[in-house]
């Protein structure tokens, strides 16, 4: 039976989402480190239109990498409830078919982002020059968006089956790659931009071909579905996925539009904004793994009916969250003049990095909320409320807050006020959550009962077969 695999139903919350949270962290900050370390190399270059079209491609390419999420989010959610509810058959097909799925779809996508790429960077303010080296830097990325999709859906399906471990594994393989080959083709064959660009399709490929590898040795591997299965899987695939990547293309949505806000600063802001936006996920990979950390805990206690330890594991969630962020931004606080160092960056840039180690970076728990509430909603089958709630913090919760602050304080200004909609936010997604979680039935098992009891037929879709 599958009920071996599914481990997240006793033992310690905080522990579970700790060591989820960490393993997963390392994987990450694998990756957005050597993003990192790509922004460190190209401002060595001391071409500041290098730095600011790093600044746009990111842009494009977190709207690229949300569809990836969206459809990690959908199938770590149906193979860890499959799991809760003890179908290990279920569990391995609908990995296979969320893979499929994600690959096909992918494919599409990256080709419509290929084409209109000029378009896009055009949107983001970017000037002529500008503009031309982002669109080549990005023609080269883009294609490997499939591969991407896959590393990170095998990646949520390793996590699912509580394997953090093998997750971790892949995306630091990836890192390992790009760290390599990084400074050989930025440097070592004068390649500049484009070999930033040739090092991270290769990253790409090995991060998909090391998450696929222990699915297969280690979990029962995939069971291929015929096609009346592809079909019977897109409907709760779909279902998912679908308002899981309309929720994360709410981000780079919000960011375009405080990149363009940017733009009117000039491109030493754009260079500072490109800064800090490499620095966040680094310092803060911990806070950014939550979701996907939390997630499979989340599904599988509430494929089996244990919801006092899925409310418990929310607010331990966000007690984990609190601690982080207080940690982090101490260091942060007191690395402010080496980091400007280590970037050369001066005036708008060296102002914006030292209010990024500041007072904002306490603000990114409210980040950290809404990141929790989100993987919450996603696995207790209200979906669309995180939808909604990311579509409203990167719209009106950016925009507003952005247009007063940014008229009022300048490029500063324009940090604030994205961190302010992040706070606003962030409340209304806990508020959300307390509503839909105090909405279940109250005769369903407690952790005490056994977990056995997970029969109870208030799953999201009927597998039936």
């Amino acid at each position: 039976m599958a009920q071996s695999q599914a481990v997240f139903l006793e033992g310690s919350l905080f522990k579970h989402i700790s060591i989820m949270s960490l393993t997963s962290s390392v994987g990450l900050m694998a990756v957005f480190l050597v993003d990192f370390v790509d922004m460190i190399f190209i401002s060595m270059l001391g071409k500041e239109e290098l730095a600011a079209a790093v600044g746009y491609a990111g842009a494009v390419l977190f709207f690229t990498t949300s569809f990836g999420i969206g459809m990690a989010i959908a199938g770590g959610a149906l193979v860890a409830r499959a799991l809760g509810e003890g179908d290990e058959a279920l569990a391995r097909r609908r990995a296979a078919t969320t893979l499929i799925f994600g690959f096909i779809f992918g494919s599409i996508f990256a080709a419509i982002v290929w084409l209109n790429l000029p378009a896009l960077v055009a949107l983001l303010g970017a000037s002529e020059a500008t503009q031309d080296l982002a669109v080549g830097y990005l023609r080269i990325i883009i294609p490997s968006l499939p591969f991407l999709l896959v590393g990170m859906v095998g990646g949520a399906i390793l996590r699912a089956h509580g394997d953090a471990r093998r997750a971790m594994t892949a995306t630091i393989v990836g890192g390992l790659v790009n760290a390599v080959l990084d400074p050989i083709l930025i440097f070592g064959l004068d390649m500049e931009l484009t070999g930033a660009a040739i090092a991270s399709v290769c990253a790409r490929v090995a991060i998909a071909a090391v998450a696929l590898i222990p699915i297969f040795r280690h979990h029962g591997g995939l069971a291929w579905p015929a096609l009346p299965d592809l079909r019977l899987d897109l409907r709760p695939i779909f279902a998912l996925a679908a308002p899981a990547i309309l929720t994360q293309l709410a981000t780079p949505v919000g960011q375009a539009f405080v990149t363009r806000s940017m733009a009117s600063y000039g491109e030493e802001a754009v260079a500072g904004m490109a800064i800090v936006a490499r620095l966040t996920p680094v310092a803060f990979g911990i806070v950014f793994a939550l979701s996907g950390a939390v997630g499979p805990i989340i599904g599988q206690n509430f494929g089996a009916g244990l919801q006092d330890r899925v409310r418990r594991t929310y607010y331990e969630a966000l007690l984990f969250t609190a601690i982080v962020v207080v940690v982090v931004s101490g260091i942060l606080f007191g690395l402010r003049e080496p980091i400007a160092a280590l970037f050369t960056a001066t005036g708008d840039a060296r102002a914006l990095l030292f209010l990024f180690c500041g007072p904002l970076a306490l603000l990114f728990f409210f980040n950290g909320m809404i990141f929790v509430s989100n993987a919450s909603f996603n696995n207790i089958g209200y979906p669309y409320t995180s939808t909604w709630v990311n579509w409203g913090r990167h719209t009106i919760g950016t925009i507003l807050p952005v247009l007063v602050f940014s008229a009022w304080l300048g490029a500063e200004g324009v940090l604030i006020g994205q961190a302010v909609g992040g706070v606003v936010f962030g409340v209304l997604s806990f508020v959300l959550v307390r509503r839909v979680m105090a909405r279940t039935p109250p005769d369903l098992p407690t952790e005490k009962e056994p977990f056995q009891r997970q029969a109870r037929q208030i799953v999201l879709f009927d597998h039936r077969r």
